[in-house]
């Protein structure tokens, strides 16, 4: 008969001499959620949840089978390894690949051309050993990996009508590494012979053949890396023997070696894209962190030629200091480069190289891209034959010498440019490919090229009619206008452009930094200006008894005041950030402290926390006083010169200065006790990650306007009646204070939240300033979903990319020529340069 869970629970932790609150701090669960098991109130258990308290409570292997058998209700259980509980595999993670075990990684036999098995020496390196919550960290990642790149190729469409036939050969000698080391080999060990050629269906085995496990994947442009990459990453994932690391890919081109190592840039990448692995292990490090660290993760490195071309030599350096696994992508020339400066190619690393595709490709590809009622062709054939619109391009092809063949030979060679042409003429019915072969339109196959581009985001944006739903109810369809949608991406496209490097990730929360400093300033002051007259005039009408000439008077002159200040301050913050977006928060405040938050948080935290806010409240202290002043004055009658008001002015200021400074200074270093975590179970997506961070702010808001009025009315109090004798007599009645600390609260929540956080900062500048501007459409989030939804997008985490690299370089260069004034800077190169 099993034992209760509960009390199973209950008595080891009685055992282990630890209250539930000791326990919590251990393992990082909630008291609430232990008391719950303990006492038999949940009965969904996770497996992740006993895994951490079984960590916390020491527990032996006698024990664990004890708790193994209470959680699945069976008299016997399977013995558990020491680290965690295994518990069941879930149907849809990949079987077995992180039970805790520690097993070599498979290494087919055929991957070594008859030279029989492998030796010791060549062999990859032992599967780490995983347990607990790493292993369901890593179960979790690799299942919500393998989802997000499945949507991605049906996104892409790469199976309709059947994927492309992508070819590579093996990489040129002097771009890989020796084959004794690519093996692995001891000294005087002798290579044996490796073919790595294949095509799409065998990257996976290719990849295995590798006993260093590091593979460089090198093509030209549009040559269908991408797709290679993402083909990779599910078959070792889909693999009956998956492979013992989670294969992520990352874009590498957003990476700078010379400024961040590159363990702690995977990290980065993983937390923003799977927010998740923020958890902490054990109070310390984040899971992410805890995944890199163990060697749980391979990372598939994209786009290695979209580093700044100063920086490759450092990245080559960097990887080549690393010993893990790795797959790395890049154009071949940009590789050679990289490779040339440093004096040695990625180490350990094997290398392929994609190829052309063949005339043979196109033949079984395109024809069968059409749809709809088949033509009869005028070449002969029977009438009931059926025919394509692709035959006249595909004839040329085959039998033609003149100018159009040698365009299209040219230029329908990679999966991009068949892709391109098979979604302007297979997929628009009124387009007909035989006007490819127009050799006066396209005299070249640059102009063929560039047809094919520009062609594209018109024929993805053709207008359709909107079907009706269920209930009749016809909708509008979004973004139906190609030209404005192109203008539009065109300005995203140009905004990734930068004088030292063109960026490839498109984040909600930068799309701010297409504005000068000047003009985000501008912004964040009428944004100020509007939340802090309308709290005066809000607040005024439910507690001042003012009349209303002067109310009105009171809300135009202080929220000028106080939005100058602000925008002060948050000009100063920006200069000194660089000009860098506010990330979107990890963390949100809530009203209930945790005590090990307060033995966490330093005292230098706390200090610079209550720097910030004392400067920016003082200084914001100081506009509305002046503002107070010179309201009365004008309700009065008064001359501002009058020297009665001017040493008014200045003993308010003082005041104020320091009512608000304290106020704000308080309570952003009281914030550092009230912030934790987010608790994001889901992996991000662009728009997940703007709702999670949009409940943030409203959260933050919240907090900031209650704590902000109480800090300014009662702290009023006692520094007023600290200074009244000093600076003669004050005065601070109930009402002033209720008045003035609730403009403050409301005012200054809403302003802060406007200015310096990422969501604040989406709404002032994406959807009201660039719109204004004409840059980008009112609702910027619905049409970023759109664009990702017809192709022309996709996502990687919490960001979106142009689906193709050269698609971004077409629209962005498009965009400047249509914009002279957003030209590219030019410099002229030195008659000498010193070396």
């Amino acid at each position: 008969m099993t034992e209760d869970l509960g009390t199973l629970l209950r008595t080891l932790r009685d055992r282990a001499g630890l209250t539930q609150e000791q326990v919590a701090e251990r393992s990082g669960v909630s008291v609430r959620t232990i008391r719950r098991l303990e006492s038999g109130g949940s009965t969904n258990h996770r497996m992740g949840t006993v895994n951490l308290l079984a960590d916390a409570l020491g527990l032996e292997e006698a024990d664990r089978l004890r708790v193994a058998a209470a959680l699945t209700g069976s008299s016997a259980a399977t013995p558990v390894p020491a680290a965690g509980l295994q518990g069941h595999k879930p149907p849809d993670s990949p079987p077995a690949a992180f039970q805790g075990r520690t097993a070599p990684d498979p290494v087919p036999a055929a991957g070594l051309q008859g030279q029989g098995p492998p030796s010791p020496a060549s062999a990859p390196p032992p599967r780490p050993p995983v347990a607990g919550v790493l292993a369901e960290a890593a179960r979790e990642l690799a299942t919500e990996v393998r989802r997000r790149w499945r949507r991605e190729e049906a996104q892409r469409r790469v199976h309709d009508p059947f994927p492309l036939p992508v070819r590579w050969q093996s990489a040129p000698a002097v771009l890989t590494d020796r084959a004794e080391n690519i093996q692995r080999l001891g000294p005087g060990g002798t290579p044996r012979e490796m073919d790595l050629g294949g095509d799409l269906r065998s990257l996976a085995d290719v990849y295995l053949r590798i006993p260093s496990g590091r593979l460089v994947i090198l093509g030209r442009a549009g040559s269908g890396k991408s797709i290679l990459t993402i083909r990779l990453l599910l078959d070792l994932l889909e693999s009956p023997a998956p492979h013992p690391r989670v294969p992520v890919i990352f874009s590498i081109g957003s990476w700078d070696p010379s400024t961040t190592a590159l363990r702690d840039w995977l990290i980065s990448r993983l937390l923003r894209d799977h927010p998740h692995l923020a958890r902490r292990r054990s109070g310390v490090a984040t899971l992410a962190a805890v995944l890199v660290d163990a060697d749980l993760i391979l990372p598939v490195l994209d786009g290695f030629d979209e580093i700044a071309e100063g920086l490759r030599r450092d990245a080559l350096d960097a990887l080549n200091a690393t010993t893990t696994p790795l797959v790395l992508t890049s154009r071949r020339a940009e590789y050679a480069e990289a490779v040339r400066a440093a004096h040695a190619p990625l180490v350990w690393a094997g290398g392929i190289e994609l190829t052309d595709l063949t005339l043979d490709d196109l033949a079984d590809y395109l024809p069968r891209t059409t749809r709809g009622v088949p033509t009869e062709t005028g070449t002969g054939q029977s009438p009931d034959a059926p025919g394509s619109p692709w035959d006249a391009v595909l004839t040329e092809l085959r039998t033609g010498r003149g100018p159009a063949h040698k365009n299209l030979a040219a230029v329908l060679t990679t999966p991009l440019m068949v892709v391109l042409a098979r979604t302007l003429y297979s997929e628009t019915p009124d387009r007909d490919p035989a006007e490819l072969l127009d050799t006066s339109r396209f005299p070249s196959a640059k102009s063929l090229d560039e047809h094919l581009l520009a062609g594209f985001v018109p024929a993805v944006y053709r207008r359709r009619a909107p079907e009706r739903d269920a209930a009749g109810f016809q909708p509008r369809a979004p973004y139906a206008d190609a030209a404005r949608a192109e203008r539009r991406l065109g300005f995203l496209a140009h905004h990734l452009v930068r004088l030292d490097r063109e960026r490839q990730d498109l984040a909600w929360w930068q799309l701010g930094d297409s504005l000068s400093r000047a003009t985000r300033t501008l912004a964040v002051v009428v944004a100020s200006v509007v939340s802090i007259t309308l709290a005066v005039w809000l607040v005024g009408l439910l507690l001042a008894s003012l009349p209303l000439d002067e109310l009105l008077l009171q809300g135009c002159l202080m929220g000028p005041a106080a939005g100058l200040a602000f925008g002060a301050v948050y000009a100063l913050a920006d200069r000194a950030g660089g000009g860098t977006a506010f990330a979107p928060t990890r963390i949100r405040l809530t009203l209930r402290v945790a005590h090990e938050s307060l033995g966490r948080r330093s005292l230098r935290t706390f200090a610079v926390r209550f720097g910030h806010g004392l400067i920016g409240g003082a200084v914001m202290g100081v506009g509305c006083a002046c503002a107070l002043s010179l309201g009365r004055a004008l309700a009065a009658g008064t001359s501002v010169v009058d020297p009665r008001i001017i040493e008014g002015t200045l003993i308010n200021m003082l005041v104020l200065g320091l009512i608000f400074g304290s106020a704000a200074g308080l309570v952003f270093g009281l914030m550092a006790v009230l912030e934790v975590p987010v608790d994001v179970t889901a992996a991000a997506t662009p728009l997940s990650l703007l709702a999670s961070n949009r409940a943030t702010a409203g959260r933050q808001f919240l907090i900031l306007a209650t704590a902000f009025t109480l800090a300014i009315a009662f702290g009023g109090y006692l520094i007023v009646h600290l200074l009244q004798g000093t600076m003669g007599p004050l005065n601070w009645a109930v009402r002033d204070s209720l008045f003035i600390g609730a403009v403050g609260g409301l005012g200054g929540a809403a302003s802060y939240v406007l200015a310096f956080t990422a969501w604040g900062q989406w709404i002032v500048l994406a959807r009201v300033w660039l719109p204004l501007a004409g840059r980008l459409p009112w609702d910027p989030a619905a049409f970023l979903d759109d664009a990702y939804r017809r192709g022309v997008l996709r996502q990687t985490g919490a960001v979106y990319q142009f689906r193709h690299v050269r698609l971004q370089h077409h629209l962005g260069r498009s965009f400047r020529d249509r914009h002279r004034d957003f030209a590219p800077a030019t410099f002229t190169p030195p008659s000498t340069v010193d070396r």
